[in-house]
């Protein structure tokens, strides 16, 4: 949380076009967003801001979502960040590994953003 009680939410998808959805949704809902279109960019973003949450696509460029996940673990921020996970990857191993590496939610794409929205404020199914 930000001093004014918006949300600070990073967003890392290397779709530019969902990358924008995401961006007018979630500002709309009072979230202070930021972006990055791989993950080693989300995780510098990450480590600059310091955000409450994190929605992350898994397969992305220069380092995947789970990668960036575990790296935003051992920070160990206080309270920790919510992460989500929003991939194609649909197995029940992909939804356990994800998980493992951090992850709050694995959501299968395409996933209705009132469902993430319920989810990054602690009113959703996990």
């Amino acid at each position: 949380m930000c001093n004014d009680g918006t949300t600070r939410l990073l967003i890392a998808d290397d779709d530019p076009n969902l990358l924008a959805a995401y961006v007018l949704f979630f500002s709309a809902h009072g979230f202070d967003v930021r972006t990055a279109r791989n993950g080693f960019d989300a995780l510098a973003q990450y480590c600059a801001w310091h955000p409450g949450a994190a929605l992350l696509d898994v397969e992305m460029p220069r380092l995947d979502g789970r990668a960036v996940a575990r790296r935003i673990r051992r920070v160990a921020d206080t309270p920790a960040p919510t992460l989500v996970a929003v991939t194609g990857l649909a197995r029940e191993e992909d939804r356990r590994e994800s998980l493992r590496s951090g992850f709050n939610h694995h959501f299968v794409k395409p996933v209705p953003m009132p469902v993430i929205l319920a989810a990054l404020t602690g009113h959703g199914p996990h």
